[in-house]
């Protein structure tokens, strides 16, 4: 893929990642991201769950959210989405940094109708937790009106990556400060039913899948 000039990486440019491939395989490992846009004049950055599938990715709420409203009238956007798995400590200040994940998509938002729009919920549940949406009611009718449902075409994209220890200026290294990298790990934790549950109701598979999974 070649490096379009809005997705182009210009800091530390050797971490940028352009092949689709890999870029939707960081994209796939998450599913909150942030969306920037103007509106009525001024910026504003909204986080939201997602899901992709194929060269878009989806994004669902209230039909009068003040993100879906402006999306779907086609303006341009840019996404963000970032994981940090780590602190990278250095024997200078300057030299700190994180090792982490990020993507950053340009594109426009439209809006889903018809059997596109439920595929596209269960795009996003599957993103968040694989399993649940067989699981649960799915949306009565007036659930659905009462949702929007936009996808983003993503024309442009750029990944960019951290790894490996703390990169300090030579004369730094003979200095008696410890350096290294301090991980930082995420974790599912042991479900909490709800205390309205009824009694008998065991765990689900989806819930039983994510129990101590890292990400």
């Amino acid at each position: 893929m070649s490096n379009p000039s809005k997705s182009k990486v210009k800091r530390v440019p050797k971490r940028g990642i352009y092949e689709r491939e890999e870029v939707y395989a960081l994209l796939d490992k998450e599913f909150l991201c942030h969306v920037g846009f103007v509106y009525d004049g001024y910026p504003v950055v909204i986080p939201t769950m997602y899901g992709r599938k194929g060269d878009v990715i989806y994004i669902h709420g209230a039909s009068v959210s003040r993100l879906l409203v402006s999306l779907e009238k086609g303006i341009d956007v840019s996404v963000s989405i970032a994981n940090v798995s780590g602190l990278v400590l250095a024997r200078s200040a300057f030299h700190h940094s994180l090792n982490y994940e990020s993507v950053v998509i340009f594109g426009k938002g439209s809006l889903v109708e018809g059997e596109e729009k439920l595929d596209a919920l269960k795009v996003i549940s599957d993103s968040v937790i694989k399993g649940r949406w067989e699981e649960v009611r799915l949306p009565s009718e007036k659930e659905m009106k009462a949702t929007k449902v936009l996808k983003i075409q993503i024309d442009e994209v750029s990944a960019k990556v951290r790894t490996g220890p703390p990169v300090d200026d030579k004369p730094d290294y003979d200095l008696d400060i410890w350096a290294g990298e301090l991980p930082i790990v995420k974790t599912y934790g042991k479900p909490i039913a709800d205390t309205l549950l009824k009694e008998g109701i065991e765990t689900p598979k989806s819930v039983k899948n994510k129990i101590g999974v890292r990400f």
